[in-house]
């Protein structure tokens, strides 16, 4: 009576062990990947500032080109503001157009 009291709480032992056994190997796991991800965190926080600062840095160029463009482009582009007139009397060069 007792050999088959005994192989069951055996088997009940081993089913609950292995459940506990595979719980706490999963839970070191996951802690072992925490720990591993926190030591990672300031390096790519680092990263992702620095990748702000040069994508701020290339759109301010742009900006910055765009508004002298647009800013050449309001003033004419050139130094005279006003083109020359055309003379009223004739060139000895050029024959009277008829």
């Amino acid at each position: 009576m007792e050999r088959p009291l005994i192989a069951v709480l055996l088997l009940v032992g081993l089913i609950i062990g292995t459940g506990v056994g595979s719980s706490y190997a999963r839970a070191r796991r996951g802690w072992t990947d925490y720990q591993t991800a926190k030591k990672t965190v300031p390096g790519a926080r680092r990263g992702a500032w620095l990748l702000i600062k040069v994508a701020t840095t290339k759109i301010g160029v742009i900006l910055l080109l765009l508004i002298g463009a647009v800013a050449y482009a309001a003033t004419g582009g050139e130094g005279d503001s006003e083109p020359p007139s055309p003379n009223p009397s004739s060139s000895p060069e050029s024959p009277p157009g008829r």
